[in-house]
């Protein structure tokens, strides 16, 4: 048996910046990888990414070796990310806590080796000639490799998909430790070497090699089909070794080393290889395969001046505490290879210990001919991986992804804009499939961060949500004959007749006396003036009945006294489309008012419209809607600095009349000018008219979410322009409602960037997004018994 201790042996001398000085005279240059996110690519992204490799490394100096280690290391979700403060939060955050998961970490080294010729013997131990060694300078020499090696870099880069940032000194400090301690936590640890298996602290290690041309088999390519997700009618992509990458779910670390040779010396030294088995050839089955790989290699040298020749070497080095789970794991990467065609290389007892110590950064120029394949570097690249986890960004709403459920905070709302110039989102999902479910769960996240949402709502789904915040919230809700309480002519005081008040005012009066009419700049500016006279003339009680009683009474002298032209004012119209609205007209109970009580709202920061009752009423309803505008425009819009949402659920009940859909685009015309965001939901886009209306509120909408669909998804795809890897992912949705993990799957797409994320939620979250069946009469029951909606979803909750 062997021991090494690492802290007897340490292998850099010294650490500049990013630039490793080890003990054995590499120099070694270190970067960290940002990678696309699992499941996010498509069949173009994986041949482009594997395009930018090839184009960033051809042109390395030659004898440079080129090492990537994506490690993955079996961790338990902390939920410290997460918000726990109210009630559903605190009940998320102790529901993921603990979960498992793969923590995944890449690194990207670039070595300038001592031995320039890399012709190493078959075994180096690193540590066996460990010098204390002499710290370099950074020469001319190393100078030079560091320019060729950050042009590389930033060819990767620009590629606009993976990004690689140089690792500081203390990184590469833990990374070392990390390494040589077995991945060990909480003590540091010997690594003993022994015939049968190599262990560090509680963890045995293991190892598969491909280190010949002959473990592969016909081909390999840059991505390959997915089997978990294709179905008959579509074709989902993973990269080529994806498998052997996060969905292994072990601990364990891939490591792709390529060794960048002279061209010219490989072509001599293939050739040399094929005169000798040519002469031999006959001696053996085995010769003919071995003859007819190295000719297909030379041929594709000889036809490609682009072709870079390589040796390579690839390598999944893995672990347990249990020795016996090294056989499960065994198996479980050797069936991946095949399914590759792929044989891979078992090494054992010396060679096992070789592969595992030199598979560190500083060390992997030490492997000899005997453990490389020689190839084309196109070819060693179908073996790079270019994605990883899921990726939370700092705040945002809480989604899970689709390896782990673990949570993952995506920020919908994008504050700098780097993403979406417009937050609007909409919400596609037939009957059934959850929309209110996922509507609930944004607006529940985003109030309790802190932004004012106001919820127009046909279908009654936000009440009891709602009643978790009783002093934040109002419903004001349309019963048949009664007023919402709107007054939109109401003020407090005479510094609230401002020009943007005057100009609200007037655009409310046109939509409801001129719908039908293109106003003219000449008609604003009149009702302005006649607004101003009506504000200066009357003290107090404002109203739409006095506003109309005023003009009445006025009449004859009403145009000459402000001298307006009879063309641009006509007071006889006014009177008689207006006169629906008051008295006895057909719908002036509308606007009566004993009292505004848009006070009840302007605190609150969750308010319902529920108009249930109006929905099939299309002359109500767009009064109403123009009523609420004017209730938002005065209350939440004041205070710009304040985010705010707006959602339209049951959408399409709405659209069934004309006025609505431009109603609605004026909403998405204002918000720019505010700090908020418009939601809609709808069952399909179907149920937007096709026209340029619709055409303006799709553009202004770029965050899309997607439940599953049986019908399909082309009328989505072709209306909002996505792609086909958008499509395969719609495609891919699949829900799981039986079992321990109850979850739904979604499409969101934030701008460019796409993805299939999961909705799981605590039961607790999940009692209060129930808008109906018998679980939710049974919660109301309770809430009836204690008026306390957080008592009446515990007592629920404790007998499910």
């Amino acid at each position: 048996m062997k021991k090494i201790n690492i802290s007897a042996y340490q292998p850099i001398v010294d650490i500049q910046d990013h630039i490793v000085f080890a003990n054995n005279g590499n120099v070694v240059l270190c970067y960290e990888g940002n990678l696309p996110e699992i499941y996010s690519l498509s069949e173009k992204d994986f041949e482009d990414m594997h395009g930018a490799w090839f184009q960033a490394l051809k042109s390395l100096p030659i004898g440079t070796v080129v090492h990537k280690q994506d490690i993955y290391l079996k961790k338990s979700y902390s939920s410290e990310q997460l918000p726990n403060t109210t009630f559903l939060e605190k009940a998320t955050h102790e529901h993921f806590k603990g979960r498992g998961n793969i923590e995944h970490k890449c690194y990207l080294f670039f070595i300038l080796t001592k031995n320039k010729a890399l012709n190493n013997p078959k075994y180096v131990n690193p540590f066996r000639k460990i010098s204390k060694g002499i710290v370099q300078e950074l020469d001319d020499n190393i100078k030079s490799f560091a320019n060729s090696v950050n042009d590389s870099v930033s060819f990767i880069n620009n590629s606009r998909k993976i990004e690689f940032l140089p690792l500081n000194a203390e990184d590469i400090q833990q990374l070392t430790s990390s390494y040589f301690n077995g991945f060990n936590e909480g003590f540091d640890t010997d690594i003993l070497l022994e015939k049968k298996s190599v262990n560090v602290g509680e963890n045995h290690f293991d190892a598969l090699a491909i280190n010949s041309e002959l473990c592969f088999g016909e081909n390999v390519q840059s991505s390959k089909t997915n089997e978990k997700f294709t179905s008959d009618d579509f074709v989902f992509h993973q990269g080529f070794i994806d498998g052997l990458g996060l969905t292994l779910n072990e601990n364990h670390i891939v490591n792709q080393i390529i060794y960048l040779d002279d061209k010219q010396k490989w072509r001599k030294l293939l050739d040399k290889k094929i005169e000798e088995l040519n002469k031999s050839s006959n001696f053996g089955s085995q010769n003919k395969v071995v003859l007819g790989k190295i000719q297909h290699i030379l041929d594709q040298i000889n036809a490609d001046d682009n072709s870079r020749i390589i040796r390579g070497h690839f390598n999944i080095v893995y672990w347990s505490k249990d020795v016996r789970e090294l056989d499960k794991i065994t198996s479980k990467i050797k069936t991946e290879f095949k399914e590759l065609d792929i044989i891979p290389y078992y090494p054992r007892g010396e060679e096992r210990k070789n592969y595992i110590l030199n598979s560190y950064c500083c060390f992997s120029s030490n492997f000899s001919n005997n453990d490389l394949y020689v190839t084309d570097l196109k070819h060693a690249l179908c073996l790079f991986i270019n994605n990883t986890n899921y990726k939370s960004d700092k705040t945002g709403i809480i989604f899970n992804d689709r390896e782990h459920n673990i949570p993952v905070l995506k920020d919908v709302w994008d504050e700098k804009k780097k993403r979406i110039k417009a937050r609007n989102f909409a919400i596609f999902a037939p009957t059934g499939e959850g929309k209110s479910f996922l509507a609930n769960n944004i607006l529940r996240q985003y109030f309790e961060s802190g932004v004012r949402l106001v919820i127009i709502d046909l279908g009654g789904s936000y009440t009891k949500f709602a009643k978790l915040y009783p002093e934040k919230y109002t419903v004001l809700r349309y019963e048949s004959g009664k007023n919402l309480g709107i007054n939109p002519f109401y003020i407090s005081d005479v510094k609230d007749l401002t020009p943007e008040r005057l100009e609200d005012l007037s655009v409310f009066l046109f939509e409801l006396f001129a719908s039908d009419l293109k106003v003219t700049k000449a008609q604003s500016v009149s009702v302005k003036k006649i607004l101003r006279h009506y504000y200066n003339s009357t003290s107090e009680n404002h109203s739409l009945e006095g506003y109309y009683n005023f003009i009445e009474r006025n009449q004859e002298d009403l145009l000459s006294t402000l001298k307006i032209h009879p063309d641009y004012f006509n007071v006889t119209s006014f009177l008689h489309v207006m006169s629906e609205y008051v008295g006895d007209g057909l719908y002036s109970f509308l606007f009566e008012v004993s009292e505004d009580q848009t006070y009840k709202i302007e605190d609150k920061r969750l308010i319902v419209f529920e108009l249930d009752e109006v929905k099939d009423n299309k002359e109500i309803l767009s009064v109403m809607l123009k009523l609420i505008k004017s209730a938002i425009q005065r209350t939440i819009w004041k205070n710009r600095a304040e985010k705010g949402i707006i959602l339209f659920d049951e959408f399409a009940k709405q659209l069934k009349f004309e006025n609505v859909l431009e109603s609605v685009e004026f909403y998405y015309q204002a918000i720019r000018k505010q700090n908020g965001a418009i939601g809609i939901i709808l069952q399909s886009i179907n149920q937007l008219p096709n026209n340029s209306t619709s055409a303006s509120i799709l553009e202004n909408t770029q965050v899309i979410y997607s439940l599953n669909n049986e019908k399909g998804y082309e009328e989505l795809v072709k209306r909002l322009n996505l792609s086909s890897h958008d499509l395969n992912q719609l495609k891919s949705i699949k829900n799981n409602l039986s079992g321990s993990r109850k979850y739904t799957e979604m499409f969101i797409k934030i701008g460019k960037e796409s993805n299939i994320f999961r909705l799981e939620v605590p039961k607790e979250v999940y009692a209060a997004y129930l808008t109906d069946g018998q679980e939710n009469e049974d919660i109301m029951k309770f809430y009836e018994e204690h008026h306390d909606m957080q008592k009446a979803i515990i007592q629920f909750t404790s007998k499910t």
